[in-house]
């Protein structure tokens, strides 16, 4: 199964169902951000200090907690971006195709990676 030697770059038909794809990825990603945001929200906003400000180990675990909701929506952020981002190559017609080799990256791996720039053998390569 070499099919993917002989082709340059997916055809239209190929790039509409990675289109679907991608496009619920990045609906999914952001009903995401939505909870987490909702989350940090709810954090700012809940009690006030004066009775919050006996229970510092408590106080220690919800700022951490905090931290991490934080960190966990900024790499939601740069998921959706990264989505978007491969949504544009499908307008341009340049999806699919390895920024290392110029080869086209294996459907398998774009199925699985989406918003993937490389193929394995790319990546392996810069590991």
């Amino acid at each position: 199964m070499q099919q993917g030697n002989t082709k340059t770059r997916y055809n239209d038909k190929e790039l509409d169902e990675f289109k679907i794809l991608i496009k619920d990825k990045i609906s999914m990603a952001r009903e995401e951000l939505q909870e987490l945001v909702g989350t940090l929200s709810a954090a700012n906003s809940n009690g006030d200090d004066a009775a919050i400000a006996g229970k510092t180990l408590e106080d220690g675990s919800a700022t951490f907690e905090k931290e991490q909701t934080n960190q966990l929506a900024a790499r939601q952020k740069k998921f959706i971006e990264q989505l978007e981002a491969a949504l544009m190559r499908i307008e341009t017609k340049t999806y699919g195709i390895c920024r290392s080799t110029g080869k086209l990256i294996p459907k398998e791996r774009l199925l699985a990676v989406p918003h993937t720039t490389q193929s394995m053998e790319a990546k392996l390569k810069q590991a």
